[in-house]
């Protein structure tokens, strides 16, 4: 007999225990049918990833066990081991004060065979990074003394390994130790742009290491502000890729006994981030259980932007895009946006509001004194819309998708309670060029462009005063996001930016924004992060901070 591994790329909800197991159930059954004598889950399969503080809860540690109970009986008949991540309780918990948080377990990989919980393996290594927090949570297996976990599988031994486990030398090496001729690794490792090309040649360099063929089960879909994009594969000892599943879907992945079977395409990079988009939307709209989503839409590039990504994800019937045009918004941009809402086929409103900015002018008038209008009034009609869109979300249930991008959340060009009022925030992690760059990308996809081309043509605005201009108040968005990427994410120095050639004075300004605008970052809604560094569980800087380079 030869071995036949199923990888499982599934889309589990965090705490549906019953939903999860369902669909690990019907996996097993679909990799029997085709051959297969393992299936391997992604990490934390049954309760999802990352199930944060629910870990710190006893009843849900417990709930998984009941649930890893009933799964192991109803699986019972099918003659393959199934091979599922969940968190798993310490033996014997330390006593604790009431100031002491809950007892932490093990980050597991269970083995589910005739009906009983056959085996354990505990994660070895645990990130905590980036948007990584497991040692808040777990134990170490290899701090509590646990040992590596080798399954004896139709004449082969399986050694697993835990996400992480596979980025170090020692994990593969202990498997290894132990008998393995061949890896397994459960995974939920969240997208960034350049992520699945860097697992791949990391895993190449892990079977290299050890001479032993690897295979990668991949979560796949959204949990919040993290999408998992699948792609799940495997490489041959040599380190030379021998399969890989599509990204951004589910699916089982079956590997014959030379760790052969079919190679999908990774998409083009824009391709990638698209998909992680769509996901990220359709996952937190679906999982949460809002009906539909609602986008004030400007005439301008980032609302044009959002407003697709909405309708690829949920479909034209559950978008609805909403027009606010204010005493300096252009005729072009009611027009524009009118022709983009018909080419999508979503249902389109507009609600003039100079009325009530009159209103709101009047009202603060004798408060102000005379004083001169600045960006108070520009402010108000911000927040005039954020107040219409909210209203609408709770009439009609839909979740208020805010359009601003990265450049504007780093550097503050965006209005509290104004354009940042919403639910989530779909381009917050996706730079102002890399907005122009998906645009054009999109438009190419279809038999028609979805954006008009006079949308992606024209000098960004946010149109709150005559003849503005992004680029009065922010330095260039080429030079902008260029900055921004090195001191933002990749953390270079101020020093370190001046000698690769950047103005000093830009340098000064952009820096300055970035660090004066906290207080509003964290006041937004969560958004999908498509970096490996973005303004949400990657940054966390103090807002009241003195702190000058």
């Amino acid at each position: 007999m030869t071995l036949r591994i199923a990888l499982a790329q599934l889309n589990v909800t965090v705490g549906d225990l019953p939903g999860n197991a369902a669909r690990i159930a019907a996996a097993a059954r679909d990799a029997v049918a085709q051959g297969a004598q393992l299936l391997v889950t992604p990490e934390l399969s049954l309760c999802g990833y990352p199930p944060e503080d629910l870990l710190l809860r006893p009843a849900f540690i417990e709930a998984c066990q009941v649930q890893l109970q009933a799964l192991a009986h109803e699986l019972a008949e099918l003659p393959i081991a199934v091979v599922v991540g969940a968190p798993w309780p310490l033996a014997a918990p330390p006593v604790q004060s009431r100031s002491q948080q809950a007892p932490k377990g093990f980050n597991a990989a269970v083995v589910l065979q005739a009906g009983r919980m056959a085996a354990r393996y505990a994660k070895r290594e645990l990130p905590n990074y980036q948007v990584f927090d497991e040692r808040r949570y777990f134990v170490s297996g290899r701090d509590a003394g646990e040992s590596p976990l080798v399954l004896d599988v139709a004449g082969r031994r399986v050694g697993l390994l835990i996400c992480e486990d596979a980025w170090f030398d020692e994990p593969a090496r202990a498997a290894q130790a132990a008998g393995a001729d061949c890896l397994a690794v459960l995974n939920a490792s969240p997208f960034h742009v350049g992520k699945p090309a860097e697992r791949e040649a990391r895993m190449a360099r892990t079977a290299q290491g050890v001479g032993l063929p690897l295979a990668y089960a991949h979560l796949v879909g959204g949990q919040d502000e993290v999408v998992f994009d699948g792609a799940s594969f495997a490489v041959d000892a040599q380190g030379q890729l021998t399969a890989r599943a599509p990204m951004y879907v589910e699916q089982l992945l079956v590997l014959d006994d030379g760790f052969r079977g079919a190679v999908a395409p990774l998409p083009e990079m824009e391709a990638q981030v698209w998909g992680a988009l769509t996901t990220g939307v359709r996952d937190y709209l679906g999982k949460s259980g809002f009906p539909g989503a609602i986008i004030g839409l400007s005439g301008g590039i980032d609302s044009a932007l959002v407003l697709a990504i909405a309708v690829d994800a949920l479909g034209a019937d559950r978008v609805r895009a909403v027009m606010m045009p204010s005493p300096y918004t252009a005729d072009i941009s009611w027009i524009d946006a009118r022709d983009m809402a018909e080419r999508l086929g979503v249902r389109y409103d507009e609600i003039g509001i100079s009325g009530l900015f009159d209103g709101f002018n009047a009202s603060l008038a004798p408060l102000f004194g005379g004083r001169d209008r600045d960006t108070t009034e520009e402010n108000l009609q911000a927040r005039i819309r954020g107040t219409l869109l909210m209203a609408l979300s709770n009439k009609f249930g839909s979740l208020v998708l805010t359009t601003g991008n990265k450049s504007e959340m780093a550097t503050g060009y965006c209005t509290l309670y104004g354009d940042m009022a919403g639910g989530f925030a779909v381009i917050k992690d996706v730079a102002k060029t890399l907005v122009f760059r998906l645009a054009e990308w999109r438009n190419r996809q279809g038999p028609s462009p979805v954006i008009p081309q006079r949308i992606i043509d024209r000098p960004p605005s946010a149109e709150l005063r005559p003849d503005q201009k992004d680029e009065d108040s922010l330095p260039p968005y080429p030079v902008l996001d260029a900055i921004l990427a090195r001191y933002m994410e990749e953390d270079a120095s101020v020093e370190q930016l001046l000698a690769e050639g950047f103005d000093p004075a830009q340098v000064e300004r952009v820096t300055k924004l970035i660090k004066i605008s906290e207080y509003k970052r964290r006041q937004a809604p969560i958004g999908i992060r498509i970096t490996h560094r973005s303004f949400g569980r990657d940054w966390r800087y103090p807002i009241t901070n003195r702190f000058r380079a």
